[in-house]
This record gives structure tokens, sequence and C-alpha cells, in this order.
């Protein structure tokens, strides 16, 4: 009986330090990745900004900041390439009928049923550029590079088990992105998440990586 305990007690300890070990060299990871990619990709900032400041249909500031939910229910704003006309957020909460779409849209509007996305937003969403400055979050460590994708605070009731969704930190890119991003939909989504969640690893972040990769070449489900 002594030996069975002692056993027990040998692999929760073992379980514990292999998920500590794990969180601190994906944390490493994190730091050193984003970094190299803010330097790697800071012409494309550059750029953006150029061609903001020149549109006449897309001027205005070139980061959006939109408040998710993050690690333990801790929000934080989340940067983007601002893809929209200004105030958008306040036009789409003063316009019932749109509010009422883009809920029972998984909360997202098609694009060609957008009016707030400019002809300059519309290909850094469909390019996934959008997302680059995401890179400054993950630097702050509000965000990983892999993990669930962080909701707005209206998408928790869409998941079962909030508590165990905000455990780890959210991602810039994630299982359900790699599955197919915005072609799956609520409760699937809920769920697809959940599974990473479940089975978190080196092995699994390192197919997720690869699988996003892939799918931002192709297109799939951007927007």
């Amino acid at each position: 009986m002594e030996g069975k305990r002692s056993h027990i007690v040998s692999n929760e300890t073992g379980s514990f330090s292999n998920h500590y070990i794990y969180r601190i060299s994906k944390r490493s990871a994190d730091i050193l990745i984003s970094l190299c990619a803010l330097v790697f990709l800071s012409p494309i900032f550059l750029l953006v900004w150029i061609l903001d400041t020149f549109s006449i249909s897309n001027r205005g500031p070139v980061f959006y900041r939109q408040i998710r939910v993050g690690y333990h229910g801790k929000k934080f704003g989340m940067y983007k390439f601002r893809s929209m006309v200004v105030g958008a957020e306040q036009k789409l909460y003063k316009n019932e009928k749109m509010y009422k779409e883009y809920v029972a849209n998984n909360y997202k509007l098609e694009p060609d049923n957008d009016p707030r996305i400019t002809k300059l937003g519309q290909f850094l969403r469909k390019s996934s550029i959008d997302e680059i400055p995401q890179f400054i979050n993950i630097l702050f460590g509000d965000m990983s590079i892999v993990g669930p994708r962080p909701v707005i605070e209206p998408e928790l009731s869409e998941y079962s088990d909030v508590n165990k969704l905000l455990s780890i930190k959210p991602g810039a890119m994630g299982l359900w992105q790699a599955s197919g991003r915005s072609n799956i939909g609520y409760p699937e989504r809920a769920s697809i998440e959940m599974t990473y969640v479940d089975d978190c690893s080196f092995f699994l972040d390192i197919k997720i990586i690869f699988m996003n990769v892939f799918n931002i070449f192709r297109g799939k489900g951007a927007y």
C-alpha cells in the first residue's frame, strides 16, 4: 500500500514538473519569437502606416485595440491593424439589426455584409496581415503564440466551462484556426478550443503553428 501511494505521489510530482517546464519553455519561446517577428516584420508596420496615411477610405489610427478576456479572466486590449472605419464598434452596437446578425453569425459579419470594413481592411483581413500586431500582446505576456483565441466577453456564454477556458493564456494561433477558423462556428468552435486546453503540449503547439501557416497562405477562413 505504501509503495502504491509513493508511486501515485511520484506521478503527480512528475506531471506538475512537466507542466511547469512546458509553461516556462513556452513563455521563453513567446518572448524570443515575438521579438524576432516584430523586428523582421517592421517594414509591414511602416507600409500599413503609409497606406493609412494616403488612403481616403481607411484614414485613421493604424492600430485597433479591442478588449478581450484573457488568462484567469484578466481583460486586455488585443492589437490589430485597423481594418474598419473609425468608430466601427460603436456603430455595431447602435445598429440593433446589425448586432443581432453579428451575434447569430458567431460574433462576426460576412465581409460582403459588413459596411464597416474598408477596401484596405478587406485585404488586411484576407491576408491575415491585420493579425501581425498581436506579437505586441505576446511580448507583453497577454497572449501566447499558441492557445485558444481570446474572446470578447459576450462569447464566454458559448463555453460550458469558462474557468477551464481561461486557465491558459489565449493565443495568436489556435486549434480552432488550424481547423478552419471562421468557417467553424459555435458550438463546434468551443469544443475544439477546449480540446486544446485538455491536450496542450509541445508537439501539438508545433503542429498547430504549421497548420495555421498553411491556412494563412491558402486564405482559408480568413475574414
